[in-house]
Protein backbone atom coordinates (compact mmCIF):
# COMPACT_ATOMS: atom_id res chain seq x y z
CA UNK A 1 0.00 0.00 0.00
CA UNK A 2 2.87 2.30 0.98
CA UNK A 3 4.40 2.12 -2.71
CA UNK A 4 0.69 2.28 -4.54
CA UNK A 5 0.07 5.84 -2.72
CA UNK A 6 3.89 7.04 -4.01
CA UNK A 7 2.84 5.69 -7.41
CA UNK A 8 -0.07 7.45 -7.47
CA UNK A 9 1.21 10.93 -6.59
CA UNK A 10 4.11 10.76 -8.90
CA UNK A 11 1.81 10.01 -11.99
CA UNK A 12 -0.67 12.39 -10.90
CA UNK A 13 2.17 14.85 -10.50
CA UNK A 14 3.41 14.11 -13.93
CA UNK A 15 0.01 14.27 -15.77
CA UNK A 16 -0.84 17.39 -14.42
CA UNK A 17 2.18 19.39 -15.14
CA UNK A 18 2.13 17.59 -18.93
CA UNK A 19 -1.15 19.04 -19.68
CA UNK A 20 -0.17 22.81 -18.98
CA UNK A 21 1.86 24.07 -21.89
CA UNK A 22 2.61 27.73 -22.70
CA UNK A 23 0.48 28.96 -26.00
CA UNK A 24 2.63 29.82 -28.53
CA UNK A 25 1.29 32.87 -30.97
CA UNK A 26 2.49 33.30 -34.23
CA UNK A 27 1.75 36.97 -35.80
CA UNK A 28 -0.67 37.00 -38.65
CA UNK A 29 1.34 37.69 -42.15
CA UNK A 30 -0.08 41.02 -43.47
CA UNK A 31 -0.52 40.46 -47.57
CA UNK A 32 -1.62 43.38 -49.50
CA UNK A 33 -4.78 42.91 -51.49
CA UNK A 34 -5.57 45.24 -54.61
CA UNK A 35 -8.78 47.27 -54.38
CA UNK A 36 -10.45 47.91 -57.47
CA UNK A 37 -11.22 51.29 -57.61
CA UNK A 38 -14.35 53.39 -59.00
CA UNK A 39 -15.82 52.71 -62.41
CA UNK A 40 -15.02 54.59 -65.33
CA UNK A 41 -17.06 56.25 -67.84
CA UNK A 42 -19.77 54.39 -69.98
CA UNK A 43 -18.52 54.63 -73.57
CA UNK A 44 -20.27 55.23 -76.80
CA UNK A 45 -22.86 53.03 -78.12
CA UNK A 46 -21.91 50.60 -81.15
CA UNK A 47 -22.70 51.20 -84.95
CA UNK A 48 -26.47 49.47 -86.02
CA UNK A 49 -26.02 46.31 -87.77
CA UNK A 50 -26.78 45.83 -91.78
CA UNK A 51 -29.69 43.97 -92.85
CA UNK A 52 -28.78 40.36 -93.33
CA UNK A 53 -29.44 38.75 -97.31
CA UNK A 54 -33.05 37.19 -97.59
CA UNK A 55 -32.62 33.28 -97.99
CA UNK A 56 -34.00 31.91 -100.81
CA UNK A 57 -37.29 30.23 -101.35
CA UNK A 58 -37.39 26.80 -101.09
CA UNK A 59 -38.60 23.97 -104.15
CA UNK A 60 -42.63 23.12 -104.44
CA UNK A 61 -43.15 19.74 -103.65
CA UNK A 62 -44.20 16.52 -105.80
CA UNK A 63 -47.93 15.59 -106.46
CA UNK A 64 -49.14 12.78 -104.33
CA UNK A 65 -50.19 9.33 -106.74
CA UNK A 66 -53.96 8.63 -106.36
CA UNK A 67 -55.05 6.24 -104.42
CA UNK A 68 -56.73 2.31 -105.18
CA UNK A 69 -60.14 2.13 -105.04
CA UNK A 70 -61.57 0.48 -102.51
CA UNK A 71 -63.30 -3.01 -102.89
CA UNK A 72 -67.10 -3.59 -103.34
CA UNK A 73 -68.73 -4.34 -99.86
CA UNK A 74 -70.53 -7.80 -99.67
CA UNK A 75 -74.32 -7.92 -100.08
CA UNK A 76 -76.03 -8.26 -96.74
CA UNK A 77 -77.99 -10.88 -94.93
CA UNK A 78 -81.77 -10.95 -95.91
CA UNK A 79 -84.22 -10.52 -92.85
CA UNK A 80 -86.38 -13.10 -91.47
CA UNK A 81 -89.34 -13.24 -93.30
CA UNK A 82 -93.38 -12.55 -91.22
CA UNK A 83 -96.02 -15.51 -90.41
CA UNK A 84 -98.75 -14.49 -92.78
CA UNK A 85 -102.32 -14.11 -91.45
CA UNK A 86 -101.30 -13.86 -88.15
CA UNK A 87 -102.84 -11.29 -85.81
CA UNK A 88 -101.39 -9.07 -83.16
CA UNK A 89 -102.68 -11.58 -80.82
CA UNK A 90 -104.81 -9.93 -77.28
CA UNK A 91 -103.13 -6.37 -77.80
CA UNK A 92 -105.28 -3.26 -77.48
CA UNK A 93 -104.32 0.01 -78.88
CA UNK A 94 -105.67 2.93 -77.28
CA UNK A 95 -105.35 6.08 -79.05
CA UNK A 96 -106.50 9.60 -77.65
CA UNK A 97 -108.99 11.77 -78.92
CA UNK A 98 -107.29 15.15 -80.15
CA UNK A 99 -107.40 18.18 -77.73
CA UNK A 100 -109.94 20.72 -79.84
CA UNK A 101 -107.78 24.07 -81.38
CA UNK A 102 -109.03 27.38 -78.69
Amino acid sequence: MKYSILVVSVVSALALNACERATVVVPANTVNVPVPGPAGPQGAPGATAEKGATGATGATGATGSEGIAGAEGAKGVEGAKGDKGKTGGDTVVIVPAPVPRR
